[in-house]
């Protein structure tokens, strides 16, 4: 018997393709089976039975995390927020200054997924505080480096990547066990809110920090001692709810762990998770582009237009540029997640491709708008300030819809691990190597220029340009995700409710002849 029918009788589970066979029971489109049901919403009192955690321990638990979160982006962006003074204590150029940022980028990235692995199949509450702890020792050492030591800051900036790999990875995934839907929107919008308002509150506490000390290495030492209270907020407050028991129907059997490259094998698969994935990519790069070089750049800015001093050797520089991006950035946060997901919940009940169509809507509005606040800081730095709120508000209303994205086309068994490399793909082609980029095309444009400041300016002013680009691309990778987004979120939702289920690693599969060609099912589909 020649081709199909000779195919073996007998094959493995992991020889076969997940996605289920026509004619499934439960599949959508099988002829005679009945469609699956909607998920089933509980209400508050069938969450706390489900989780153990009433509603206000719950919510408790989110603001802890919350907490944290900000902590997290507080303590990244200090070092932005008195980038200036590094550059002259340590007598570094553009460059190196980006590398500050892309080697701790790097280190969170490589982490992230032994993190994502470890919170998939340990308890998640210890892993984050014996992160958090590590990360805060850290950073209070890293205060202490010598003028004479530089490659040493940038060590201590890569070991605090294990600090925070350990906590981003998992944070969410507590989140999407405690609540629901709506709820779980809510949720998200409020840690996510941590992002840009922590991210704000690095550079205004490293630039008043410094300015009250006299010394930027206090502007260091700050994080660390609140890095110990929110290891013991976690140790007390915060319970392990059961993975994934919130979305599955009363009497679905629960999900069980697959392996590690069934995990990466599936999540390769979902095209809503890979496309969403590469437009959260450009969001970084352009955030980890503005976030170090923004304060710099308008600082040079004020300095051609003669508005501020040179900042000279032996000086310290201004830090009023800083201090005022800080609260843009704080305000178009709190603006844009809060905005982003009001649009999206609103929009969700006409339009299920929602979530990834606002999403690329802010990246392909804030493209214009962050071109604009450059090509005008030479005129007038009060628009610059303006075309800033506007773009970096349109930016932040991705935050917390793409957390809720990879939560609803991923099961709960491997969201910690689809967490990790969606940060691993985002800051390996975003913000792991943007600052450094930057950074080096800025240097590169000053070669070939007389020394001056008006130099300085324009070689940051070009380099940055490429931030509006990236945006766009991003912007169209969340319209390809608009594409899949409602079958992959209604794959998910059969794999939680029992309906679909993926075959474990010691399942017999058949092979039998379906038009023309051979394809495997299970034994027990056909032998009944």
């Amino acid at each position: 018997m020649a081709g199909s029918d000779t195919t073996p009788f007998l094959s493995q589970a992991d020889d076969t393709d997940d996605r289920p066979v026509p004619g499934t029971p439960g599949f959508p489109g099988s002829t005679g089976a009945p469609k699956p049901r909607e998920p089933e919403v509980p209400d508050s009192e069938g969450l706390q039975r489900i989780t153990g955690l009433s509603s206000r321990h719950s919510a408790l638990i989110v603001a802890v995390l919350c907490y944290i979160n900000l902590l997290n982006y507080m303590d990244r962006f200090t070092v932005a927020g008195v980038l200036p003074d590094i550059e002259q204590f340590f007598h570094i150029d553009d460059g190196n200054s980006g590398l500050i940022q892309t080697v701790f980028i790097s280190s969170y990235m490589v982490l992230a997924p032994v993190f994502g692995y470890l919170g998939d199949r340990y308890n998640r509450k210890y892993l984050m505080c014996g992160g958090i702890a590590f990360w805060s020792l850290v950073t209070l050492g890293s205060s202490f480096i010598p003028r004479e030591r530089f490659w040493l800051l940038l060590l201590t900036r890569g070991l605090v990547g294990v600090g925070e790999a350990s906590y981003s990875t998992i944070a969410p995934t507590l989140i999407a066990d405690l609540f629901v839907a709506d709820q779980r929107s809510r949720m998200l919008s409020v840690f996510y809110f941590a992002i840009p308002v922590g991210s704000g509150l690095g550079y205004i506490a490293g630039s008043k920090v410094k300015d009250v000390a006299g010394d930027w290495h206090w502007a260091l030492r700050v994080t660390p001692g609140l890095g110990v209270v929110a290891v013991l907020l976690l140790f007390l407050i915060v319970r392990e709810p059961p993975r994934g028991a919130v979305e599955r129907h009363l009497g679905s059997p629960p999900l069980s762990p697959t392996s590690w490259w069934a995990d990466l094998r599936a999540l390769a698969r979902n095209p809503s998770f890979v496309l969403s994935s590469l437009g959260f990519t450009a969001v970084a790069f352009v955030t980890g582009s503005l976030a170090l070089w923004a304060p710099a750049f308008l600082l040079r800015s004020r300095v051609v237009l003669g508005e501020t001093p040179p900042c000279l050797p032996g000086d310290s520089c201004s830090s009023s540029d800083s201090l005022i991006f800080g609260l843009i950035t704080c305000l178009t946060g709190v603006l844009g997640v809060g905005l982003g997901v009001e649009i999206s919940r609103r929009l969700r009940r006409s339009n299920p491709r929602a979530d990834p169509l606002v999403c690329a809507a802010g990246l392909l509005g804030s493209a214009p708008f962050l071109f604009l606040s450059l090509a005008c800081a030479r005129g007038s730095i009060v628009a610059t300030y303006i075309f800033i709120f506007v773009g970096e508000t349109l930016l932040s209303m991705n935050w917390a819809i793409v957390a809720d994205i990879l939560l609803y086309v991923v099961i709960p068994t491997r969201r910690s691990t689809a967490e990790a490399f969606q940060i691993v793909l985002s800051h390996l082609l975003g913000d792991a190597g943007s600052p450094y980029l930057i950074g080096l095309i800025s240097d590169r444009l000053r070669q070939n220029w007389p020394p001056s400041f008006l130099s300085e300016f324009r070689a940051l002013q070009f380099s940055l340009m490429l931030c509006a680009f990236v945006g766009a691309l991003g912007g169209a990778a969340f319209l390809g995700t608009a594409i899949f987004i409602e079958g992959d979120r209604r794959r998910a939702q059969l794999h939680m409710q029992g309906v679909l289920r993926e075959a474990g690693p010691t399942d017999d599969r058949i092979v039998v002849p379906q038009r023309g060609r051979s394809t495997r099912v299970p034994v027990s589909s056909v032998l009944i």
